[in-house]
């Protein structure tokens, strides 16, 4: 493997049209990904290959005039130094303020690399055309406010902003929510029925423990097996389910801890049940508040129809535990 420094001009300038041959492709698949909800952040990105392509075009044409018209085999990987890109295209999670970011740092590694190119060549006219590369990549960031402009108008940042809020409900609100209110909820009644049927704070804690991990391993399943995403644009099944599974597991774990409390303590069991109901309390606010928040329902109407639904699972459980 060469270092940057060994690299003689041909072989510098083959790096060079490969990486803006690269940029292009990563910039336009940027624009393929945005295109369906931003059209016009994905007009942006568009530009931005294009522009990428038009380097890689004059790199071509100084390329031909000084070497002809076969490019060496050489590989960034083979080039110790040489600006690596990551493969975060893949990720199911990229969004376009992600995007944003990565193409900041894009421009900012072929900048620097321009430079140690211009440094590195003894020809005049290609020294020049790196020079001008470096400047016209760092002066991208100018560049993309005139994408900006040009392509997101007022009413586009606003269709923009609504569509970036929904897609974050989606894909992490309304799986979360639905975990929490599971977990909150629905280990209500085994808990409080094995509280009130055994009046031993140990015993009621490995209940609520097992119902809370059970709960969270079910739900995480069924959320992330009921849709893959790739149509309702729910996002990645595998994260909805680890955050609908995680969040039953703490909505039935925060009534569950209290009854940590050492039944050797004088009224240790109704220590424990009344910290868990002042829990169970803040729970069903909390949930209300997200709603109410997120989902567009009026706080009182969101704190009556959780709090109804979960003093009904509540009394179901002590009505059965004291049975």
């Amino acid at each position: 493997m060469k270092a940057l420094a060994e690299l003689d001009e041909r072989e510098i300038l083959a790096l060079a049209i490969a990486n803006e041959e690269e940029d292009s492709r990563i910039y336009q698949s940027f624009a393929d990904r945005l295109r369906p909800d931003f059209a016009a952040s994905a007009g942006l990105f568009d530009d931005m290959a294009e522009e990428e392509r038009e380097h890689r075009n004059s790199l071509y044409e100084l390329y031909r005039t000084r070497f002809g018209e076969h490019l060496p085999p050489i590989r960034r990987e083979d080039v110790r130094g040489f600006l690596k890109r990551r493969p975060i295209w893949w990720s199911p999670h990229l969004d376009l303020d992600k995007m944003r970011r990565e193409a900041e740092i894009m421009e900012l590694q072929a900048a620097n690399f321009y430079d140690k190119a211009a440094l590195q060549t003894l020809d005049v006219g290609a020294r020049e055309l790196f020079t001008k590369l470096a400047e016209v990549e760092r002066g991208h960031e100018k560049k993309a406010s005139e994408f900006h402009d040009a392509h997101l108008s007022e009413n586009a940042e606003v269709a923009e902003e609504a569509m970036r809020k929904r897609l974050f409900v989606l894909q992490y609100v309304q799986p979360g929510l639905a975990g929490l209110i599971d977990g909150s909820v629905s280990t209500l009644a085994p808990l409080f029925a094995a509280a009130f049927a055994t009046q031993n704070n140990w015993e009621t804690f490995l209940v609520g423990l097992a119902a809370s991990v059970g709960a969270g391993i079910s739900m995480g399943f069924t959320e992330a097996l009921s849709d893959n995403g790739e149509i309702t644009g729910r996002g990645s099944p595998f994260w909805r389910g680890v955050i609908c599974g995680v969040m039953t597991a703490i909505g039935g774990l925060g009534h569950t801890i209290p009854y940590l409390v050492p039944d050797s303590w004088p009224n240790a069991f109704h220590i424990a049940t009344s910290i868990a109901a002042l829990v169970v309390a803040i729970e069903l606010v909390v949930i209300s508040w997200i709603r109410s928040r997120y989902m567009d329902t009026p706080f009182l109407r969101a704190s009556f129809q959780v709090i109804v639904g979960g003093v009904l699972v509540l009394l179901a459980g002590i009505f059965i535990g004291s049975a």
